[in-house]
């Protein structure tokens, strides 16, 4: 397991529709274990590796959540839209980077101090929309100099760590996990079939990336990377999300209660008896909430055959995502023995 390649993923800035910095690492890291990388009109990394068989789609969508600015005050304060679903508390008080015109530019997210509210105020988060960005400008015009400009997006400032034994925290798990494994499976696969290595943009806001690429593309079936939330922390009960984190890759059957996603049975099967004979553990999992690319992808043209493999992550959409980097190695070896073996057309 490459920690430094997870790391410098994890640590690279890309929110939705800005992704080109993954994109730079990505293609880099792939070049000449793949026949043709090209990209497509909505920012989508596409990776190739051509045979004489069966299409395979495996998506990785490169996005994280993350701000954008929306105006500046009188004050020089700088006020902020989310892009991407997040939980307000868990971005309270965080430093964050705005990428302006000029580089970077640090900045805290503030609000109203608990010691001047009300006490029915302070038993209520604080909402979004009454946080700002202070970057320590007094003017707009203190900020325009330093680059920042409406429409400038925004990433939590943080950093990829190891925790106890094989598990590591930090931003953008969701999905730079995915966007790993899929590295590192192209690096890795023998195959056959002709393989379509998608790293996706806009995921998290609609699994817009996916659709575009699936209609280019045209696979026969097709695999999304992910994260998905196990329950195995206080907080949270297995059934409510009964996976675990550190035991293997979880092969979606059902996302957002068959509203989503329902897998077609063929990949289920395929996933599973690679597993088996290579002995590489793996997990089950029927939702009733939450979506990936699969969801996207199966709706394309008159439908294309469809499953989600995801890494169990603790705290997703949060600055101090949590993983097993086990759990990635075990998803890369599900994913290249699966491929070794005759999928049931």
């Amino acid at each position: 397991m490459d920690f430094e390649l997870l790391k410098k993923l994890s640590d690279a800035h890309g929110i939705s529709g800005f992704e080109g910095n993954i994109r730079d690492i990505i293609k880099e890291e792939i070049k000449g274990f793949v026949d043709e990388i090209r990209e497509d009109s909505n920012g989508n990394l596409i990776a190739i590796r051509y045979g004489s068989d069966l299409k395979v789609m495996i998506a990785s969508h490169m996005d994280e959540i993350g701000f954008m600015v929306q105006y500046v005050t009188e004050k020089g304060f700088i006020k902020f839209v989310p892009i991407g679903g997040w939980y307000a508390p868990s971005v309270h008080t965080r430093r964050v980077i705005i990428h302006g015109t000029k580089g970077s530019v640090y900045g805290v997210i503030g609000s109203k101090p608990p010691h001047v509210m009300q006490p029915e105020e302070r038993k209520k988060p604080v909402e979004l929309k009454n946080m700002f960005i202070d970057i320590g400008c007094s003017t707009p015009e203190e900020v325009g100099d330093l680059g920042v400009e409406v429409g400038a997006p925004i990433t939590v400032d943080a950093e990829l760590v190891r925790l106890a034994g094989s598990r590591v925290t930090g931003k953008a798990l969701d999905n730079r996990a995915g966007v790993y494994l899929l590295i590192e499976a192209l690096k890795q696969m023998e195959t056959s079939y002709t393989i379509y290595g998608v790293f996706t943009a806009q995921e998290e806001v609609g699994l817009k990336g996916a659709r575009g690429a699936a209609f280019s593309i045209d696979p026969d079936i097709a695999i999304a990377t992910d994260v998905t939330i196990p329950g195995d922390h206080p907080g949270i009960t297995k059934e409510e999300a009964p996976v675990l984190m550190g035991d293997g890759p979880v092969i979606g059957i059902v996302n957002a209660a068959g509203r989503g996603l329902i897998s077609d049975p063929r990949l289920i099967a395929w996933l599973r008896k690679a597993g088996d004979v290579e002995q590489i553990p793996y997990q089950l999992e029927v939702s009733d909430g939450g979506n990936t690319d699969a969801s996207a992808i199966n709706l394309v043209r008159a439908g294309i055959p469809s499953v989600p493999l995801s890494v169990p992550t603790r705290y997703i959409h949060s600055p101090v995502e949590v993983l097993d980097m086990k759990d990635i190695e075990s998803t890369i070896n599900l994913i290249i023995a699966a491929l070794k073996t005759r999928f049931p057309v």
